[in-house]
């Protein structure tokens, strides 16, 4: 098994390709060892010393370290856990908690909702991937036209998302949903 690795503009965080489908057309974010426990390979990865933050992606998988520790000496053991789980055959989320009731928009403001949501889809989530990352549609309040998104991956804690969120993300849906006046990130 060949994993690659790249850099992300987060400098705490690598992602790890395995030249398989994680969690295909979805993703997982384990913010804590505690919410790492559905994963076997997530529990393996919190194990080492550094480890803060695991997300999985479609096909790609990150790791946010401490800013105490230095990739050189963490890099391997992430590569011999993440060799070590999908030579193991493990499932990798063996629990899964309830997914939160989403919220329901009714007349214009659904359609409004729906136009963010393709566009998140089809023209942001892809581009934000490539950096190891993720941007999720959280909500929209139609009376100020505020769109409200979470960040994860490689773009939760990122010295550069808030620029991305700014000039990119919010620019873009500006730009084809007028009902968007600004974008800002979901904390938590």
């Amino acid at each position: 098994m060949f994993i690659q690795t790249e850099a992300t503009p987060n400098p705490e965080v690598l992602k790890f390709l395995p030249g398989r489908q994680l969690l295909p057309g979805g993703s997982r974010e384990f913010a804590t060892q505690a919410e790492g426990a559905a994963s076997p390979l997530a529990r393996a990865l919190f194990g080492l010393d550094g480890v803060t933050r695991v997300y999985f992606g479609d096909d790609f998988l990150t790791v946010t370290k401490d800013p105490d520790h230095d990739w050189s000496y963490l890099k391997a053991p992430i590569l011999a856990e993440i060799m070590d789980h999908f030579t193991s055959g493990a499932a990798l989320i063996e629990t899964d908690e309830a997914v939160a009731d989403e919220e329901v928009y009714e007349g214009e403001t659904a359609q409004v909702v729906a136009e963010i949501k393709d566009l998140i889809e089809t023209r942001i989530r892809p581009a934000v991937a490539q950096d190891g990352g993720d941007i999720l549609f959280s909500r929209f309040e139609p009376d100020t036209g505020v769109v409200w998104l979470n960040m994860r991956g490689a773009c939760s804690g990122c010295p550069s998302s808030a620029a991305t969120l700014k000039s990119g993300v919010e620019n873009l849906l500006r730009h084809y949903v007028p009902e968007v006046t600004r974008v800002e990130q979901t904390l938590g």
